[in-house]
């Protein structure tokens, strides 16, 4: 019998025109329902073309009249704007690409300690370093870490439009909490102050013209999650795990969190992979592989993995990213291997 995974898995193959992701990923496929071999499913685009809806309505039905016992297929393509459409509105239709910038990209994780801003920083380096223009917005506002990591302490200065105008270090434009408090000073608010903060670092930021912004989330799914995704359409989110499974069980909350905001999910990002002993044994401290099977049981994409180095440390707490002072060294290469992997999702 035919299950609404087996469903949606033979409908990943299909491509959105001019993509490389699925339409399963971009969340369009909205209702499903199978029985006695008759397969029935509903989808909904953001977008009026026609060409666009047909073509994506023929691959559909190819994909799934494949499929073991299937005799019966029904797809329904609705274009956005069509009268059968009509449906009360989410808070996700209040949100607003951002003039200037090609893609946001959230990077995640679903506990701390795992790494998620050394990888943040680091991956917006390896992007600048391959040829990106590049911002890095730190979203979490109770523990801001950017500023340290990226060695920028200055306040952003305000553009004659009466907006604030990010530093930038290494080629990559940042905002962050961190330059806007005094010192330790802490950041006491509730989620409404946490939602309008997010929501200014958009609408109040000159970010210019950039590729790619990476958002670096805090740990976890809460306000600061949910302010994002209510406030800009994200292309996608990047997970970060160690291998143990302590940390993929709270991972695969932070996917399901995604996916139910229709967040495609770009892949995984292993870290502290292993460790390499002054003599040359691998010790795997934490385990190893545990990112990799679960990109396999997600069905998205591995985007790599990154073994402990002193050299990634020393570089975040100098404020002088791995990627920045040794590009071609071990450390700054298995970051820039995954920014390479992150660019081919979009090609």
């Amino acid at each position: 019998m035919l299950t609404e995974d087996d469903i949606k898995t033979a409908l990943r193959v299909v491509k959105y025109p001019g993509y490389s992701r699925d339409i399963v990923s971009f969340g369009l496929v909205k209702q499903i329902a199978a029985h006695d071999g008759a397969v029935s499913v509903a989808m909904q685009l953001t977008t009026a073309n026609p060409d666009v809806a047909n073509q994506i309505k023929s691959e559909s039905e190819r994909a799934l009249q494949a499929l073991p016992g299937v005799t019966r297929v029904q797809v329904e393509v609705k274009l956005q704007g069509s009268p059968q459409a009509a449906a009360p509105q989410s808070p996700w239709a209040q949100q607003h690409k951002v003039p200037g910038i090609r893609r946001i990209v959230a990077v995640a994780s679903g506990k701390g300690g795992v790494g998620k801003s050394t990888v943040s920083v680091n991956l917006a380096c390896a992007l600048q370093h391959l040829g990106a223009k590049v911002g890095l917005l730190d979203c979490d506002i109770y523990g801001p870490s950017i500023p340290l990591m990226m060695g920028v302490h200055e306040r952003p200065t305000i553009s004659a439009e009466e907006k604030m105008v990010p530093p930038s270090n290494y080629g990559v434009k940042l905002m962050s909490m961190g330059f806007l408090v005094e010192g330790d000073q802490p950041v006491i608010w509730r989620g409404p102050m946490i939602m309008k903060t997010i929501q200014q670092f958009f609408s109040a930021v000159e970010w210019g013209d950039l590729d790619l912004l990476l958002v670096d989330l805090p740990p976890g799914t809460g306000d600061a999650q949910l302010s994002l995704c209510q406030t800009v359409p994200l292309d996608g989110g990047v997970i970060v795990t160690t291998p143990q499974e302590a940390s993929l069980g709270v991972v695969r909350k932070g996917i399901a969190m995604f996916q139910k905001v229709n967040v495609p999910i770009l892949g995984i990002v292993e870290n502290m992979s292993y460790f390499t002993a002054p003599g040359g044994e691998r010790v795997e401290i934490f385990g190893h592989g545990g990112g990799q099977a679960e990109a396999a049981r997600q069905h998205v994409a591995f985007l790599g993995e990154v073994p402990l180095f002193t050299e990634i440390r020393e570089g975040g707490d100098r404020g002088v990213p791995v990627v920045v002072s040794a590009p071609d060294q071990p450390a700054g290469q298995a970051f820039i291997k995954i920014a390479q992997t992150l660019r081919q999702l979009f090609a």
